[in-house]
This record gives C-alpha cells, structure tokens and sequence, in this order.
C-alpha cells in the first residue's frame, strides 16, 4: 500500500528551513520527497523566519550535506508525483499542515512496558504527543542486562520498575528485540544498564565489586552492546548505582568508547544540596557533574547528561556552570551533550531525598533514635540550603489502601496526621516498603528551559511513563506539543532546530538508522502537526494538542484524534549492531 501526502510544509529532521512539498511512502519506507515549484513563493511562518545563531550547529549529522537540499530531479510538480503513483495510492492532501519526521524520544523507561503483556494503553498518550520512536533503558534500570539465573532478579528496576503483567524475562538485548519487534505500539531501542548489571551480580549491596563480580557486570554489558543495545547508561543517585567506585565507573567508560556508544548519566546529584556530599562547598550537582568529567577525561566518549535539572530553587544558579562545563568537555574531545523535558517538576522513588547510608540501613537500624537524629538534622539543614522542601514533594502513590495520600504533599499530609514533616516522610517511606512514587519541583524554570532549548548540545524528551496506579506524570500527555508552541512563540528554538532535536539529532546520536529524517529510504515514522492550533493551544491541561496525524513505520496510528487500534502492533525493535 502507498500513501501520498500532498501539499504539506515539510520539516525534513536536517534543521534547515521547512519547505512545501510532497512524499510518497511505500511500505514501511519513504520513497520519494519532491518540493512544489513554487515553494519559494511561499511565504515563510513567523517560525521559519526565527533566527538562532546555534543553527548551524545542533547536534549536525555527518551525512546533512546529502539530505539538506532537495536533488534537482526530485523538485517537480506534485502532479508528477502523483502521475507516477499507483491507483491503490491512498492520497492525503495536508493542505499546508506541517509534516515532520516521526518524534524520538531521547530519554525514557518505556522499555518496561513495551514488554507487557498489552503494552497499547501505555504507549496511547505518547502517540498522541507524535512520538513514534523511543530511547530507553535510561538511568541505569534497564530491563535487559543481568544473568538469567542471577538471585537477585527482583531488584532489577531499583523499585521503580518491575517485570510485573510482563510477556517473560528478557535478560538479554537480543532476547527483548525479539519480544518486541511487531508487538509494541511504537519504536524501541535500549539502552544498557549499570545498575541492572550490577544487581545481578552483586544485588544492592554497598561495596565494591570483587574481580570476579567486576568482570561479570562488564561482560553482561558488553553482550547487550554487541547485540544491539544503543548504549549504556548510568543512575548514579539508584541502588546500586550509588555505591559504584570511580575506577568502576571509568572501565564502563572504556566500554562504551570501545564500541563507539553513548552513556548516558543520571548524575549523582541534580540539586544544589543533597544527601550524598558534605553539605558546605561546592553544589553537589556540580560535585556530581566534575566525577563525569574525571572519569571521561582523556577519552572520546559519547556522553550524554541525562535530563539537565535544577533541583530546589537554590540550584537554579548552578545553570550557567553546568552548561559551561559540558561545552567545555567538547573541547577536550569528549562527544558531551544533554536533554531535558519541558516540565518545571519530575518523577523519582520516594527515597530520592535519603542519604545511601540511611538507605543501606537494616529496618531496625533506621528506628534507632540517633539515626533519627542525624537524619533530622541534614534534612533540616539541606531544606535551608536547597530551596525545597516537604511542600514540594506531591505523593503520587503508596499502594493500595493509602489512596488518600495521593496527589497531597508530604507537608499537608503531617498536618492532617498531627505529626512532623519528617515522621510523616519516613512513614510513607515504610508504607510504600522504601518503593513509593513522588512527583517533585521545582526542577527548573520556564526561562532556563526557554534557554536550555535552544543549546546545540540540548535534545529533547519525557523521562515519563504510564502508570497503573496513583497520579500521572504530566510529561505523557503533552511535553512534545509544548516544544513546539514555545518555538512558534519565539521562547523555545526555532522550529526546524526544534524539529531535529527531537528526532534526526536523537538518531544520529544514538545510531537508529534510517530513523529522524523525511528522506528517500527513511523508515515511514512521520507526524503530521497545526502550528495554529499548537499556537492556541493550552497546555498542562492533561491532553496533547496541535497534532493531528501519527504514522509508524508506514501505519496510520492517529489520525484525527481518533488511535486505530489494529496498528498498535506496527513498533520495530531498534538494533544499534
């Protein structure tokens, strides 16, 4: 079956200017991309004529001097396009609405639920942002990278994540593609993570590997990799994660610059004051930010700095320094870049804010009144040097029977039980067995993701995912549309850097071939937009806007509003080998 898509404003992934034209898809693949004669007649949107002087520079890929003009023989007139085209064609004139590249997320945990057993009800929200392709395995809690028969499976997820209404296990890179090619609603490739590897080998314990576990974790990663995994990531501030030692890190390093793959880090530290460095001195999340520049240092690894936050309103000011540093690693030969969403708040466990020692603590240990009393005073002082506060901790779920938690702030919560804010948290904490959900803010500032957007090294993601229980993630239903709006109204980048950074700048980056670009041979992952109802839309209302038509691989999955449910199964499994 082919599809022509008629009269549409083309951004074509390459960051330069949209242009009019026409595509022809077969199959699962683009075909052919031909320009109307007259698009230089047409006038340019208030967002085409956006300038940034960081243009030429977003995230370039090696190949954009072959893809960023259109070939002579393809600027024809759509009727000859159309003359060309089978009678079984099925046309869609886009009447000047504009057509992108099929959107890339470039950070998420939908690996976890590309595997369920019915993954269509978690993928329905970002389909409906745009997206068609997802990075994942983030943060070090993949869902691949551990020893099938490793005794301690059930930590793999660091509580966040579980293989809870799964189709199996999938220990293995090669195993999970095969799980989810042609089963899952959307794209995926994953990443590898450490802290998978390093339960399965050493649990949660805090410690240094031994030699023998050492080369055990090493070796699961680097099976994923030569199966296809895009990469490995890191969660510093997740068991097990945590407990890893500098040289540890610095051989996964080695890894991934042996196979020319990013790794990808949630730091140590996304706060000016956390639980995990001595509270005077330097910010923590620029302590944490100096480890990644040790242990990359001298290389040329692929380093991606997993979403650029800014935790507690005293972290703010960390802004300029942590961007400096990451331009500054690229001038010693490290490939350094970031992403970010755009949400002012974030999801994490309910342990987030505790010291690993405390967390490393037996039950009984964590009752002991001194404890209590250590832990209430570096609360009390990281609250008065952070900004943030039990206010901004939202309960987002517990588990069954504490419903009546949910969507309340810790604070509020002691108010109505009569006890103090740190009681309170450190029974929520107990009832939710240390696995409970948060969402958490402030995180940033709609002027530092204004300015972050626009950075060359900045692509763009959701770090969100659907959940069964308790209050949602409000990156699932309309992050990607926000991009967009704040492009055409002039405080994000421009839109087609706006574009690429969310889908050719994350393939190249991450190696998903023939993914991101509207080009002949491309994989037919395209996403059709309104820039007027982008424009008009509001956002943070629990529902996307702007788009109007999503396909994948070549099917229509959203087309008006309405999900055909018949291709929720159209996903491809993403091998980087």
């Amino acid at each position: 079956m082919r599809t022509l898509f008629k009269n549409a404003k083309i951004y074509d992934g390459t960051g330069n200017a949209s242009f009019y034209g026409d595509v022809l898809v077969d199959g699962e693949r683009i075909v052919s991309v031909q320009a109307s004669p007259n698009d230089a007649a047409v006038q340019a949107t208030p967002s085409d004529l956006q300038s940034s002087p960081n243009d030429a520079a977003v995230q370039s890929s090696p190949n954009d001097s072959a893809v960023q003009s259109i070939p002579s023989d393809l600027a024809t007139s759509p009727n000859d396009l159309q003359a060309t085209t089978p009678s079984d064609c099925e046309v869609i004139d886009l009447q000047g609405l504009s057509l992108a590249p099929g959107f890339i997320d470039a950070h998420s945990h939908n690996d976890w639920f590309a595997i369920r057993k019915d993954p269509s009800k978690y993928f329905e929200p970002f389909i409906r942002q745009g997206i068609c392709s997802f990075v994942t395995g983030n943060c070090g809690l993949s869902a691949i990278g551990f020893e099938p028969d490793s005794p301690n499976a059930d930590k793999v997820g660091g509580g966040l994540f579980s293989y809870s209404d799964a189709k199996g296990t999938f220990p293995s890179a090669a195993s999970f593609f095969d799980a989810v090619d042609g089963h899952s609603p959307c794209n995926i490739a994953t990443l590898v993570g450490h802290c998978s590897a390093r339960a399965s080998v050493s649990g949660y314990e805090n410690r240094p590997l031994t030699p023998e576990e050492h080369k055990r974790m090493l070796d699961i990663l680097e099976t994923s990799l030569k199966e296809g995994a895009a990469g490995v990531s890191l969660g510093l501030m997740y068991e097990p994660g945590i407990y890893a030692p500098t040289e540890e890190l610095r051989s996964i390093v080695s890894l991934c610059e042996k196979y020319d793959r990013p790794l990808t880090v949630h730091p140590r530290a996304c706060s000016a004051v956390s639980m995990d460095y001595p509270l005077l001195g330097r910010p923590h999340l620029l302590r944490a930010l100096d480890e990644l520049v040790e242990i990359c240092s001298g290389t040329k690894v692929k380093l991606e700095y997993s979403h650029a936050i800014f935790v507690g309103r005293k972290s703010f000011k960390c802004k300029d320094e942590l961007v400096q540093i990451l331009h500054q690693l690229r001038d010693t030969g490290v490939d350094a870049g970031f992403d970010i969403y755009d949400e002012l708040l974030g999801v994490s466990t309910i342990t987030v804010v505790l010291p690993a020692w405390f967390r490393s603590l037996s039950p009984a240990q964590k009752r002991n009144p001194w404890v209590r009393f250590k832990l209430s005073v570096l609360i009390k002082a990281t609250i008065i040097l952070l900004g943030f506060d039990f206010s901004d901790i939202q309960i987002a779920y517990i588990g069954p029977g504490y419903e009546k938690y949910e969507g309340h702030s810790v604070h509020e919560i002691a108010v109505s039980e009569g006890r103090s804010d740190l009681d309170m948290y450190l029974e929520l904490c107990e009832l939710s067995g240390f696995a409970g959900r948060v969402n958490m803010g402030p995180y940033s500032t709609p002027e530092i993701v204004s300015e972050l957007s626009r950075d060359p090294l900045c692509l763009y993601m959701t770090d969100a995912w659907v959940e069964d229980h308790g209050v949602q993630n409000p990156a699932i239903y309309d992050c990607f549309p926000k991009f967009l709006k704040h492009s055409l109204e002039g405080s994000g980048d421009t839109m087609p850097a706006t574009v690429r950074k969310m889908s050719a700048a994350v393939a190249d980056r991450f190696q998903l071939k023939d993914r991101g670009y509207i080009r002949e041979g491309a994989y037919a992952d395209l996403t059709v937009f309104d820039e007027a109802t982008l424009l008009a839309g509001v956002p943070d209302k629990g529902a996307s806007f702007g788009i109007e038509k999503v396909y994948i691989n070549g099917h229509k999955v959203l087309d008006g509003g309405h999900i055909f449910e018949e291709s929720l199964h159209c996903g491809h499994a993403i091998s980087c080998k």
